[in-house]
């Protein structure tokens, strides 16, 4: 059997390769409302959720220039709870996070616990010097994580998100800095 480099377990869950098998899912936490209103995706219909999946399902790693989204899923079922992207700067310098988790698997440290696996494979099969995540400091949930995983807040800058006034906080963590 293949070893898979974009699989990682932690307690509770893991993180993997999105699956179509997981549309279902996928489209329900991604259309809970709450839950997308510091996300910069909009619900997606049954064919593009389809595509979105089946593009990611083919990911081999983590490629300069561009975005990989990874599953969030629970250890006992592996069904889809929420997912990470991770983005690599096309220089290869930096990398940067965002995630999503279902409404009703929050507040477990599930999430704490997915990011830090990525952000592991990502300082583990790239050369990249850091990290960075963009967070509405009104998230204050996505800031606890942040903080949690070592992020050090370095920029607060007013802008609008979807037409609406709004205070972007960035956090980033060193490769040297990471543990």
């Amino acid at each position: 059997m293949e070893q898979d480099f974009l699989r990682r377990e932690f307690p509770g869950g893991r993180v993997r390769r999105l699956r179509c098998s997981d549309r279902r899912a996928f489209q329900a936490y991604r259309s809970e409302a709450e839950l997308g209103r510091y996300q910069g995706w909009e619900p997606m219909s049954e064919q593009g959720a389809f595509d979105f999946l089946y593009g990611m399902s083919l990911v081999r790693g983590f490629r300069r220039g561009d975005w990989i989204q990874l599953g969030i899923a629970e250890a006992g079922t592996d069904w889809l709870i929420g997912d990470i992207g991770m983005y690599w700067s096309e220089g290869g310098s930096y990398g940067e996070v965002g995630y999503t988790l279902r409404t009703a698997s929050q507040g477990r440290g599930l999430a704490t616990a997915a990011v830090r696996a990525v952000i592991e494979l990502f300082f583990g099969q790239t050369e990249a010097r850091w990290v960075q995540a963009v967070t509405d400091e009104r998230n204050v949930a996505s800031v606890r994580l942040l903080e949690r995983l070592g992020f050090v807040h370095l920029v607060t800058r007013a802008a609008r998100f979807r037409g609406q006034p709004c205070v972007d906080l960035e956090y980033r963590v060193e490769r040297g800095g990471w543990v």
